[in-house]
């Protein structure tokens, strides 16, 4: 671990302005043992994005109440999002001469489809079970826990994978994607659908990154006001209909320094001290400032990043708010991302092509991560808190499992609650009270 590391070898190397109760993401980067075992270097989250200059158009607030009886905000579950959406696509339909659309998303059999998911969709709908940072025992890829070991991901394991709330999540992205967002979307990766929102006819995108914000805020652009602030807002993530308060809300990504085992005790001097001088005070405001990836709580309030928070949509007040910490990256329940992670963009195309139901897709995916589990565990792949798989006659089934507290959880006999929104204004001040 990086904290033993720190306390014996590299005690002498490691500075004294590291101050890591200044970095915001610590919790993410320890270990169910209490160890750190990484070193932030930046951060970005998965958000909501939204026009705000027309959500605050009389007319089309007007227009709203009128469909829907609420009014027009930022969306609290997802009931509200759809409602939105189909408003802008369906309802509004072209603002200032443009053909607008209530949605963007991507939809092409590519591996980008497949962090579509995994960083976070199932947490967002309320797929795992509480617990910050990803959920215990079960985590937002529907892989159950057993103390640390990895024991299933099929509802008959009493994992989450295939479970309602899964099967709701991934019906709902598919509905959204083919009713909702521009019609070319369902053929475009990651890559392709990234720089859409900021050409301006768009009015929210439920799974966008903060990564994003820099190329957002250009100048010239059509969401960038003449003052050169932005004509759009980022969010918390909506909510689908399983969630439930104290969940995960949404994947958020952190980059870390790790330091190999494997290397000479010189060169790990070396990385550590390297390491270091990256995240440094002075060098982490200057990559904050440039990048917008932050990682210290003080480059956050400083004077600098306090000047240019009125350009950058929401960003410095989401990340000054406790309300970060609902999102977070993968977690301890995944023992191996690369053989784990490939398995779902495969099993996800064929759902959003027809070739197969949402339902048979996640069974699919499901049995695939189970027997991906059994051979790490076999081949010994994640050292002492390894997959631990039962034998089929085992297992409890799934009747059983859904009867049971937490995840999984039972189908709903409503998945579309009452839409509920929020005035941008207001959750500001939210944020603003909770962090003092």
């Amino acid at each position: 671990a990086l904290s033993d590391y720190m306390e014996g070898a590299g005690k002498l190397f490691t500075l004294p302005t590291l101050a890591l109760e200044d970095f915001i993401g610590l919790e993410f980067v320890t270990g169910p043992d209490g160890k750190i075992y990484q070193l932030p270097d930046q951060q970005f989250a998965n958000l909501y994005w939204f026009r705000y200059d027309w959500f605050q158009r009389p007319e089309l607030r007007a227009q709203f109440r009128e469909h829907y009886g609420y009014e027009l905000g930022v969306p609290i579950n997802w009931s509200a999002y759809e409602d939105i959406a189909e408003f802008f696509t369906n309802h509004v339909k072209e603002i200032d001469g443009e053909r607008v659309y209530g949605h963007m998303d991507y939809g092409k059999r590519d591996p980008s489809l497949g962090w579509r998911f995994t960083d976070a969709w199932f947490s967002m709908a309320g797929a795992g079970d509480r617990g910050i940072p990803n959920g215990l025992p079960v985590d937002e890829w529907g892989i159950r826990m057993e103390g640390c070991h990895p024991v299933g991901s099929s509802v008959s394991r009493g994992g989450a994978t295939n479970s309602p709330a899964a099967v709701y999540a991934l019906d709902k992205y598919i509905d959204w994607l083919q009713r909702f967002a521009p019609p070319e979307a369902a053929d475009m990766t990651f890559s392709e659908a990234g720089p859409v929102p900021a050409r301006g006819q768009v009015a929210q995108q439920i799974f966008w990154y903060t990564a994003f914000t820099s190329d957002m805020t250009k100048e010239g652009l059509p969401v960038v006001n003449e003052d050169g602030t932005p004509k759009w807002r980022m969010a918390p993530s909506p909510r689908g209909a399983y969630w439930q308060e104290g969940m995960k809300l949404g994947y958020q990504d952190v980059g870390a320094w790790t330091i190999p085992r494997a290397m000479g005790a010189d060169q790990q001097k070396a990385a550590w001290l390297y390491a270091q001088f990256t995240v440094s005070r002075t060098v982490s405001l200057q990559k904050t400032l440039y990048g917008l990836t932050p990682i210290r709580l003080s480059d956050l309030e400083s004077p600098q990043m306090q000047q240019r928070a009125p350009a950058l949509g929401g960003l410095v007040e989401f990340y000054r708010s406790p309300a970060r910490t609902a999102w977070s990256p993968t977690g301890v329940n995944v023992p191996d991302y690369p053989r784990l992670a490939k398995l779902w963009w495969p099993n996800i195309a064929d759902a959003v092509t027809g070739k197969v139901s949402p339902q048979q897709a996640l069974d699919n995916l499901a049995a695939a991560q189970d027997r991906t589990l059994s051979v790490i565990e076999r081949n010994f792949l994640a050292g002492d808190c390894g997959p631990r798989m039962a034998d089929e006659e085992q297992l409890k089934g799934e009747e059983w499992w859904l009867a049971q507290p937490g995840a999984p959880k039972p189908r709903l006999s409503n998945e579309k609650p009452q839409g509920k929104t929020i005035r941008y204004e207001d959750l500001l001040r939210q944020w603003d009270i909770a962090g003092k």
